[in-house]
């Protein structure tokens, strides 16, 4: 049995954007059920909002997100979720940062550090830190 971890964000009323944004970048799938879809819209003003949405590629990107229904307290919050995405190839995660940029806040320009060839946060137009870089054995 494997276990996998998956970042699950929360908006109120960007679900959707989100999902489609993320998708646009990464590629993969997109499944958005909206909570009219699921029979749970407590407030028929939500009803087209997504309850559970995800997005997952093949090259192992996955990200869940849903709209907090306004029945439930809800802050977006400073920095409260980190989205870690990791890889071996510099282009590829030069490309990922690319497309992420557009419309963000680069916290930290991608480029060589320390502990990495490449490490970058940007927070993307949805206020979702993400932080990029390139897998290096640590030597601690």
């Amino acid at each position: 049995m494997s276990v996998t971890t998956t970042t699950h964000l929360n908006f109120r009323g960007d679900a959707r954007a989100a999902l489609e944004f993320y998708h646009s970048v990464f590629g993969g799938d997109v499944v958005a059920v909206t909570y009219k879809e699921a029979g749970d819209a407590h407030d028929p003003a939500e009803g087209d909002r997504v309850m559970w949405g995800q997005v997952v590629a093949d090259n192992g990107f996955r990200v869940m997100a849903y709209d907090v229904p306004s029945r439930m307290p809800w802050q977006q919050g400073e920095n409260a979720v980190f989205v870690s995405v990791r890889g071996d190839d510099s282009d590829e995660i030069t490309a990922l940062w690319g497309r992420l940029a557009v419309g963000a806040t680069v916290v930290q320009p991608l480029e060589p550090a320390r502990w990495a060839p490449l490490y970058g946060m940007l927070k993307d137009r949805f206020g979702v830190v993400w932080v990029l870089d390139v897998a290096a054995p640590y030597n601690g």
